[in-house]
Formats: C-alpha cells, sequence, structure tokens
C-alpha cells in the first residue's frame, strides 16, 4: 500500500492531533492523558459501564463520552485500547460501515497483534499503528507516571514506523521496533514474565500475612524491586 504524504511524525505536521480513545479500561484513558499532557486534543472516549464512565471522568476530565461511529468521524487517530479477542471483529465492523478515513492514524493497544488485524481499515487508507507498552497499568493517574522511561513495542510498515516512535516519546516512554512476525513471541514474554512474577508474590505475601505481618505488600517490594534487576542484570 503507499501511504499518504502526511505520514509523518505527529510534532512534524501542523498542529496537534485530535485523539479519539476505543475503550475505556485501564489502558486507553492513561494514554489518552499521556498525549493530551503532550499537547494533543481529546477529541473524546467510548465507556460503556458505569465503572468506565468513572475512570474516563476521572482520569480525562471535560472530554466527552462519545459512540464509537462518532469518535471515529472526529478523530485523526483513534486508539484502540479493547481486549485482544475484540479487536479484529470491532477493525471489521467499523471497516464495513465505512467509517475508516484515508489518512486516519489506527493505534491498537494489544500485544500479540501486529498490524494485520488492522488490515481492514488499511484497505479504507487508514494508517496502522500496533503499540503496546510493557506496563502493568492500575487504570490510575499513577499510570501516566509509569509510562516514563518505560518500553513500547512498536510495529508499524517501516514508512511510518518514525510516527509510532514519536507517540512513544511524547509519552515519554521508549520505543522499541518488533517486527509483525515476532509480535507473538514478544506477547509470550510479557504474559510470562507478568504472570509468574503475580504467582510468586501472591505466594509470598499470602506467608507473610499467615504469619501476622501486617503489609506484606510493602514488606516485600524491596526484594522484588531487587530481584527483578538483578535478573535484568544477567539478561543477554
Amino acid at each position: 500500500m503507499t501511504f499518504p504524504a502526511d505520514a509523518t511524525p505527529p510534532r512534524d505536521r501542523s498542529g496537534r492531533l485530535g485523539i479519539g480513545i476505543i475503550g475505556a479500561g485501564r489502558v486507553g484513558p492513561v494514554l489518552g492523558a499521556a498525549l493530551a499532557g503532550a499537547g494533543h486534543a481529546i477529541v473524546g472516549i467510548s465507556a460503556i459501564s458505569e465503572s468506565s464512565r468513572e475512570r474516563a471522568e476521572a482520569m480525562l476530565p471535560g472530554a466527552p463520552i462519545l459512540d464509537v461511529p462518532v469518535l471515529v468521524e472526529r478523530s485523526e487517530l483513534v486508539i484502540l485500547a479493547v481486549p485482544a479477542s475484540e479487536l479484529q471483529a470491532l477493525v471489521a465492523g467499523l471497516a464495513s460501515t465505512g467509517a475508516w478515513q484515508p489518512g486516519q492514524l489506527v493505534l491498537h493497544t494489544a500485544a500479540e497483534y501486529g498490524t494485520a488485524v488492522l488490515a481492514p481499515a488499511v484497505a479504507a487508507g487508514a494508517i496502522p499503528l500496533a503499540i503496546h507498552p510493557a506496563v502493568s497499568f492500575t487504570g490510575t493517574t499513577i499510570d501516566v507516571g509509569q509510562l516514563v522511561g518505560a518500553y513500547f513495542a512498536v510495529t508499524a510498515p517501516a514508512p511510518v514506523q518514525p510516527i509510532g516512535q514519536a507517540l512513544v516519546v511524547e509519552m515519554g516512554g521508549e520505543p522499541i521496533i518488533v517486527a509483525e512476525d515476532d509480535r507473538a513471541a514478544y506477547a509470550e514474554a510479557i504474559a510470562t514474565a507478568t504472570s509468574f512474577s503475580s504467582a510468586i508474590v501472591d505466594q509470598a505475601t499470602a506467608l507473610l500475612a499467615s504469619i501476622g505481618i501486617e503489609a506484606p505488600g510493602q514488606v516485600l517490594a524491596p526484594l522484588v524491586r531487587s530481584s527483578v534487576e538483578n535478573a535484568l542484570r544477567r539478561a543477554p
């Protein structure tokens, strides 16, 4: 596919991007807040449940809560922060209604997918980006600070990789390029590290709690950080 002439990093475009966020779980509002802090405009966010609406209002005060088709129509950058299991159907469904626009940036946050899952949007002329932050999200303002210095996997066609890299830098992160064919391995690594560390920490805190130690998580936190840092130093 030939990408539009304006497929340049946001900082090189005229003005800032109007961003629409589909999904008000733990990830979408945080990325929106970080990009808003970099000067971009939040067009709106979709939120269905009461908890997601409360999260959206807390993280993005004043941002309208809009229906998905309206968000896509009004946005220059659409962030798809939905569960991976819902991503393919969402992209295809919007394509079937003619929602995607030529030159529009479409970014998803699922670890296991590259940009192939965005093919229906690309066929309509959209610019595909797959960006995954290697962060354990809480869905609160704490996460915005966690993005600073965090690594983000960026997958995109070579001509538009600078767009993804620039967005990551604007959020305070460090972009790393992950090839389309390597996304599954990347996702497995992230899932393994997350599940293993969570299981070990849960077991250790339960043991301390069973012997009457208060706030076992606070007791173990320095040890966990030290263990992770030592393991990373030994890694190739």
